[in-house]
């Protein structure tokens, strides 16, 4: 398993609420091992005190995206190295049954955590998978969806460092909506200009009616 695929726990986690629009599925224990996806061994030890905890943890690692989105590179870091030595980690070389086509391990870095219960395990590995991407990637990868109401977490690994959104969906309703707003306020601007051309027009324009001056 790459080192790169724990910081997708970081975001599963982060995403389980969605406070502008008032949602949140982190609210039982099937939901909390649901978050460990294949790694269900970790998931068994979930019981559920960890909702509440997890939802501590969850408010830290938004906290962590929140200043990177922000453009505040330091408040990051110290958000992410608080949670790093709060639930520590032990990396691993592992090959589990994996071989190569010679027969050989198919060696890889794995990271093995030691937890008093399920969420300083999911805790250990999401901060430790985001510090990797983190200092792989650049603080300004780590960003919020930009599509209002939305602001779910996401991580950019685009070659341009272009993602705004955390999804297509997203991306569709956000292009969706400004190509609207660019329409709605086109129409605006042509309305403003006919009424403007009209005001301008000459009182020859549309005919003098002033009593008195028929017939002259």
């Amino acid at each position: 398993m790459e080192l790169a695929y724990y910081s997708d726990y970081a975001v599963r986690l982060v995403n389980t609420e969605e406070p502008a629009r008032g949602k949140d599925t982190l609210t039982s224990v099937g939901a909390v091992r649901a978050l460990f996806g294949a790694n269900q061994s970790a998931a068994r030890r979930a019981t559920d005190a960890d909702v509440t905890r997890f939802r501590s943890v969850r408010a830290r690692l938004r906290a962590v995206f929140e200043a990177a989105d922000g453009g505040d590179e330091t408040l990051s870091v110290d958000l992410l190295n608080s949670l790093l030595l709060e639930f520590p980690v032990s990396p691993q070389i592992s090959g589990h049954d994996s071989r190569d086509d010679d027969g050989r391990p198919l060696w890889h870095m794995h990271l093995a955590d030691h937890p008093s219960n399920a969420t300083a395990g999911y805790a250990a590995i999401a901060a430790m998978g985001l510090a990797f991407h983190l200092t792989e990637y650049g603080v300004d990868r780590l960003g919020l969806c930009e599509a209002p109401p939305c602001r779910n977490a996401y991580l950019d690994t685009s070659t341009n460092r272009s993602r705004r959104y955390c999804s297509d969906r997203c991306a569709t309703r956000a292009n969706v909506a400004a190509y609207r707003a660019r329409k709605r306020l086109e129409a605006e601007r042509a309305e403003n200009t006919g009424r403007t051309a009209d005001s301008a027009q000459p009182a020859s324009a549309v005919g003098d009616r002033r009593p008195g001056l028929r017939g002259r």
